[in-house]
């Protein structure tokens, strides 16, 4: 065939190209924007039609199986919204996550590859990684057959006693805000759609589902809010879902301030709100105030958004514009995030090696190296004996617990732990650092003891070259920890093993910060959170030196729970559905901030970590670019060893009033060799040097001079400092500067 000949050919198969678009159903046309697609979708519905997608179902049995999952469903699966095949829309299979593609309530579970908690990928302080454990565990829904992956939980740190503070980003609402907006924009690589979550404010599980979280909205729109907006802002993702817990006065999914004023107003948000499982209260207030979708329906009460939505619409109560803006969200979703266009299959390829390796590289970053004296870490491959104690550590590494949690390959590395049922099982990943210790040191005895005698396990320890004692404290959704002390009477093992052997190190495998009365006894304190599918592998390599401990804080340790904004958790764990409220009376003065306001020298400050290496900064500098702060300055690694540093910047006003004297600007994290240095260029949001007043949602920047700090953690005395004058400005909710700030 000649050239000529083929050309024709090719021009010959156009029509059919465009024919293939369906002109009967345009809204399948990838060429128009998702806005047309939703638009002209939602014209050719009919209004049961457009009900079909403001609901989902639980995708398994509920309540002692008096309600039977939905058969199409995936099996033991967080939802499903059923398709509508007349128009070649899918359906929508939804999966709890965070961590991995978790299985609800079944003895025969999917198993999956799991990442480190989510507060331990904040610990990495590494966009990247953030970046590619959401891609992975987004390609492993996939495979799954879920196209909805209830992932992006980026509730601050307020009470560290939080059963859930271990799946999501810390106590400063930029770190989280990227960090967890790096995992949800990696998730939706995959053509997923992400779900931003516990908007807002649900710092707490204990009363979770009736407690009045009560709090000034300005200080919330500069804490807690900003999280959420910053995640926003990068991933501009599919879906929020609003949390059980009331915001001064209404629930979070019939709040017409939080919702439709400051989510889809304030912050543009063009995707849909849905509601957390059990969070739905109403069919008229929760539909006008912004909610789109009630989801898992079996847990309410009624099916608010089904027949009783159809007559409140009928009736005026709800107008048709607001259910047709409901659908459309929906549907507008769907096609923006390629959920259409890329149908969903299961029993896809998963390739669990590359995987693992994924996750594990998450887990050896997030990693923090708390206290290293007497060169106890790295360990000696010169070591004769290690004595290993508790913590399961022959067998695997903790797991949280709750909606969240992915059962690995291979099963329960301790089955029968209590609790058994929810927000059981506790969970060990089939990864045990005692044999990857053992792995390393062929020639040596390595001795294990469970730890549950505390006399014997000192016994033990004694002589030894190095003792390693795993600590553990296992909570998780629906379970705070009654206290922030170690459960199960691990502190006076520590205490025992480390008189019995000063040469003791504790490996901590917990969902946050946690009291530690033993510090100043033991040599070493390795912060290994929940570490995911291969984490007794990376706590091995982290303890070797094979990988140079890079992790930092992501939240303050206190050194007593006196030093807290409320010594006492809140409400009685033993009465779920007890109406009270919680005083959030520090405002945005959340962690490190009122650390730093109050005067008050924490255990461990936020931003803290070691290294087997040593950084040194120099050259710092600060100008304005730009209506933007731009900070400039050089890391030299000044040790023996290659290593990864965190650079923090931290702004502070030399005469405006903040919430706190500073807030964390902006970081880096670095690579370097022996001897080697880097320049570095960040560039500050300019709302981090304004403040929120009243009911406004502006940004006001005082003019006058400010502190740009570079520094190791939050209370670093020895932070460099320059200052830079900034002129007074209001900016909008997004950031740009609307108008300048007259005198007086």
């Amino acid at each position: 065939m000649n050239r000529n000949a083929a050309l024709l050919l090719a021009l010959a198969a156009l029509p059919c190209l465009a024919a293939a678009a369906d002109p009967a159903r345009p809204w399948l046309d990838k060429n128009l924007d998702p806005d047309r697609r939703a638009a002209l979708a939602l014209k050719e519905m009919t209004q049961k039609e457009k009900l079909n997608w403001v609901s989902s179902h639980f995708g398994a049995d509920h309540g002692g199986n008096k309600t039977k999952k939905v058969p199409e469903a995936i099996p033991f699966s967080a939802g499903y919204v059923p398709p509508l095949a007349r128009l070649g829309l899918p359906a929508l299979f939804l999966t709890d996550a965070g961590i991995g593609v978790a299985t609800q309530n079944t003895t025969t579970p999917r198993e999956r590859t799991a990442l480190p908690s989510g507060i331990a990928t904040a610990a990495t302080w590494n966009r990247k990684l953030a970046y590619e454990g959401g891609r992975m565990i987004g390609a492993e829904a996939r495979a799954s057959g879920f196209n909805v992956m209830l992932a992006g939980g980026v509730n601050l740190l307020r009470e560290p006693r939080n059963g859930r503070n271990f799946e999501y980003g810390g106590e400063d609402p930029l770190l989280a805000g990227v960090m967890v907006g790096e995992q949800v924009r990696g998730i939706e690589s995959n053509n997923l759609i992400a779900t931003i979550k516990h908007y807002a404010l649900n710092a707490q599980e204990t009363g979770r589902f009736e407690l009045d979280a009560r709090i000034d909205p300005a200080a919330l729109r500069m804490s807690d809010l900003f999280a959420f907006q910053v995640a926003l802002e990068l991933t501009d993702a599919g879906s929020f879902m609003c949390a059980y817990n009331r915001l001064n006065g209404p629930y979070g999914c019939e709040h017409p301030w939080l919702l439709n004023g400051v989510l889809k107003g304030d912050w543009g948000f063009k995707g849909f709100v849905m509601s957390d499982w059990g969070a739905t209260h109403s069919t008229v207030e929760a539909a006008n105030a912004g909610l789109d979708q009630q989801s898992g329906l079996e847990f309410d009460r009624a099916h608010y958004f089904g027949g009783a939505l159809e007559e409140a619409v009928e009736s005026s109560f709800v107008p048709q514009k607001r259910l047709d803006d409901m659908a459309f969200r929906v549907l507008r979703t769907m096609f923006a995030k390629g959920v259409v266009d890329h149908p969903v299959q299961q029993d896809g390829a998963i390739d669990y090696e590359a995987h693992g390796r994924i996750s594990q590289a998450d887990a050896e970053e997030g990693i923090v190296l708390l206290k290293n004296e007497r060169n106890i870490l790295p360990l000696s491959r010169e070591a004769k004996k290690i004595v290993v104690i508790g913590g399961y550590a022959d067998k695997g590494v903790l797991a949280g617990g709750g909606s969240s949690l992915v059962y690995p390959r291979g099963g329960n590395a301790v089955p029968g732990l209590l609790p058994a049922t929810w927000p059981g099982p506790v969970m060990v990943y089939p990864s045990s650092p005692l044999k990857a210790i053992q792995a390393r040191l062929p020639g040596a005895q390595v001795v294990f003891d469970d730890g549950r005698d505390p006399a014997r396990a000192a016994a033990a320890a004694a002589g030894a070259d190095v003792v390693l004692v795993f600590a553990t404290q296992w909570v998780g959704e629906a379970l705070d920890a009654t206290s922030l002390s170690l459960p199960d009477n691990q502190d006076a093992l520590i205490a025992a093993v480390a008189a019995a052997n000063p040469k003791t190190a504790v490996v901590l495998e917990n969902s946050g910060p946690v009291l530690m009365p033993w510090v100043d006894r033991v040599a070493g304190i390795v912060e290994a959170w929940y570490p995911g599918t291969n984490g007794g592998e990376a706590i091995a390599r982290v303890l070797f030196g094979e990988v140079n401990p890079s992790g930092r804080l992501p939240a303050t340790f206190p050194a007593s729970e006196q030093q807290l904004p409320r010594p006492k958790l809140d409400g009685d764990p033993a009465r779920p559905d007890e109406r009270f409220s919680v005083d959030y009376h520090e405002g945005a003065a959340i962690g490190y901030k009122w650390f730093d306001l109050k005067g008050h020298k924490p255990l461990f400050p936020f931003g803290h970590g070691l290294s087997y290496t040593q950084f040194g900064y120099k050259d710092l500098k600060a100008q304005l670019v730009d209506g933007k702060v731009r900070v400039r300055f050089t890391v030299t690694n000044t040790g023996s060893l290659p290593g990864k540093d965190v650079p923090q910047v931290y702004v502070s006003p030399l005469a405006a009033q903040w919430e706190a004297p500073k807030r964390l600007a902006g970081w880096d994290k670095v690579e370097l060799a022996p001897g080697a240095s880097t320049d570095v260029t960040l560039a500050v949001d300019p709302r981090l040097f304004g403040v929120i007043k009243g009911s406004g949602n502006t940004w006001r920047v005082a003019g006058g001079r400010y502190q740009v700090k570079l520094a190791r953690h939050a209370l670093d005395d020895a932070a460099q400092t320059v200052t830079i004058q900034l002129p007074a400005q209001v900016l909008d909710a997004a950031g740009r500067r609307i108008t300048k700030e007259t005198k007086g």
